[in-house]
């Protein structure tokens, strides 16, 4: 066979002569690839390394399994698609059988970025790339700009959030198939739209997860994992498992024209090597990527901030880290509840102007429900390099039956917050369908075996203990069976509430308009300040000596009259002075009725609203 350049470095590569065979079993002394149907079963060679190739004459969709030692076949830990789900035989997949439309597309830069955290089951009633891909029209005219999708790699059962994949490199196939995943980037580049993908390499699923047969040293018992088995990144062996991560994240980048990714849990990814796996993940996608630009993301519980340094540094050469500050300060807000792990966060005004200005609200400073320090200083870190948030999956489902937010708080409050999200700097993330308040749930899902269901549904009951209300026997009672197809089918959303709840999304469509068009908001700039103003109000101001300064006042409480004003931010620079250009108490948006707070003296909040303000030039009098 001539010399061909294999995309992977496992996994079936089809040449003209035929299909390439590879895959790493370091402690079989055979490898046989065995064929589904009339294909005689082909003995691979060994290689130094421990890996096992050969050519074999079959051609693309050819179903297969490596067979170790004689003994028992599974599948290819490199497959590219399992149409019969993980414990079936893999299929081999012409990467370059799908024709691309996007060849003008040139990737995105994080600044301006609104992104929109998708479950490819539970979006659309069918629950596959190609229905989701009709709807993303509709979220570009909305404002959004990018997708976040949750994870898509092959997982056992019928429905699954995606974190328990097995297959890294097949998309589940109950989504739809590779060529399916395609069309859905290729459709939302059309629309202007791109699209991240989370991964997770912090863990594989319990059920399906077939590599510990081709070699334990993928995995390591050095380190903990609530979620299972460490993967081994810097012990015996570690060489070829950097590898097989790396080459995923590669893959996305390479094979679906992904615009980046989200990396999971990294705080679960061990390596005391250097240097660090997620660097070298991070240098190896931005290199497939190019010329186009690519936009890495990172959870982060710990928020360690290093993880925005570039390699040469220390850090991981990551754009953004997800802010749950900004979110449990939020959600305390809005509910008034601090249980659990919302036990360090008040919702005070002082929290919000911190989060606007600084990012992170803890940056070393005690923490009390984990009883040491969390995270680092950020304080000069850009705005956009933090992604804030009202809901994501995991506090949607952190509730008894994954109840939105806007079941538990009030309309006018959620408005005000609302604004906040969308207006501040940083990168906002908006979980499906709560830019129309959707009556979707979004509870935990995972369709497992029996045995392992069991396991799953307790601990998820053991989880929610934490909060105080969720530990009663009766909230206990309502939590939802993740294993229930009925739980799944709860949380499909209804796109006829774009209609029925048009005021939400008319609000979601005007702020992000705003984002996008004016000139000092669009800017994500940090040259702003704030301002408590009482109990429950603050004030934004962004300083902008060219288009004029910008006033955000929030009031999540009762009205208010701010009497006496001792407070600089809200004088209007010289020769200017504040006019109303935005407010959530609209009609059109459910409100009351918009009133400009500067228009009185003293200046007069209302209660429950945010109000957007511009510094125009005073005429001469």
């Amino acid at each position: 066979m001539s010399e061909f350049a294999r995309r992977l470095p496992g996994g079936a590569e089809p040449t003209p002569q035929g299909v390439h065979f590879r895959v790493w079993a370091p402690r079989s002394r055979e490898v046989d690839v065995v064929f589904e149907g009339e294909a005689r079963p082909l003995r691979l060679e060994r290689e130094d390394g421990g890996y096992f190739s050969g050519l074999a004459p079959v051609a693309a969709g050819a179903l297969y399994r490596y067979r170790l030692d004689g003994g028992d076949a599974y599948p290819d830990p490199y497959s590219r698609y399992q149409p019969h789900g993980p414990h079936g035989p893999s299929q081999v997949v012409d990467p370059d059988a799908y024709r691309w439309h996007d060849a003008d597309w040139r990737g995105i830069s994080l600044p301006g970025q609104v992104l929109y955290e998708m479950h490819i089951g539970a979006f659309t009633r069918a629950g596959t790339f190609d229905t989701a891909a009709r709807e993303l029209p509709q979220l570009a005219d909305l404002g959004i700009t990018c997708i976040e999708i949750m994870p898509v790699g092959e997982f056992p059962g019928r429905f699954n959030w995606g974190y328990d994949a097995v297959n890294l490199f097949a998309p589940y196939h109950g989504y739809g198939d590779p060529d399916a995943f395609k069309r859905f980037v290729d459709a939302a580049h059309a629309a202007q739209l791109g699209v991240i993908l989370d991964v997770v390499y912090n863990h594989l699923g319990a059920d399906g997860n077939y590599l510990p047969c081709y070699s334990p040293d993928y995995f390591t018992d050095r380190y903990p994992n609530e979620w299972g088995q460490a993967l081994n990144f810097d012990g015996a062996e570690c060489r070829h498992v950097r590898e097989y991560f790396i080459a995923n994240a590669a893959y996305w980048i390479r094979e679906y024209h992904l615009d980046g990714l989200r990396l999971d849990a990294t705080q679960s990814i061990y390596d005391a090597s250097r240097p660090h796996v997620l660097a070298e993940i991070a240098q190896r996608a931005r290199a497939e990527a190019a010329p186009r630009s690519l936009v890495l993301i990172g959870e982060n519980e710990p928020q360690q901030v290093a993880a925005l340094d570039s390699p040469e540094a220390g850090g991981y050469g990551l754009d953004a880290l997800w802010n749950d500050d900004f979110h449990h300060s939020a959600r305390v807000a809005l509910t008034g509840r601090h249980d659990g792990y919302f036990h360090d966060h008040r919702g005070r005004p002082q929290e919000f102007v911190s989060a606007v200005k600084y990012g992170f609200l803890f940056q070393g400073q005690y923490y009390g429900w984990q009883k040491q320090p969390r995270g680092a200083p950020a304080l000069t870190r850009s705005a956009c390099a933090f992604v804030i948030y009202l809901q994501n999956h995991d506090q949607v489902a952190n509730t008894s039956h994954g109840q939105r937010i806007h079941e538990l708080t009030s309309p006018a409050r959620l408005r005000a917050m609302t604004a906040l999200l969308l207006l501040a700097p940083q990168t906002p993330l908006i979980f499906m369908g709560q830019e129309f308040a959707a009556t979707a749930p979004f509870p935990f899902f995972a369709d497992h075996q029996p045995e392992l269901a069991g396991r799953v549904y307790e601990g998820r009951k053991e989880f929610v203990r934490q909060f105080a209300h969720y530990a009663t026997a009766s909230a206990q009672a309502a939590i939802l069976d993740p294993r229930s197809p009925a739980t799944f089918a709860r949380a499909k959303l209804d796109f006829g509430e774009r209609e029925s709840h048009r005021a939400m999304l008319d609000l979601h469509r005007d702020l992000l308009r705003l984002r996008r068009e004016d000139p000092v908001i669009a800017r994500c700039s940090r040259d702003l300040d704030g301002a408590v103003l009482g109990d429950r109000a603050f004030a934004i101001r962004w300083f902008d000596s060219e288009h004029g300064d910008r006033l955000l006042l929030v009031n999540l409480g009762d009205e208010l009259d701010l009497r006496p004003m001792p407070e600089p931010l809200l004088a209007p620079p010289h020769a200017t002075q504040w006019q109303l250009a935005w407010s959530s108490d609209e009609p059109r948006y459910g409100g009351p009725g918009a009133l400009d707070p500067s228009a009185s003296a003293p200046w007069h909040l209302p209660g429950e609203c945010a109000s957007f303000l511009h510094a125009q030039r005073r005429e001469p009098t």
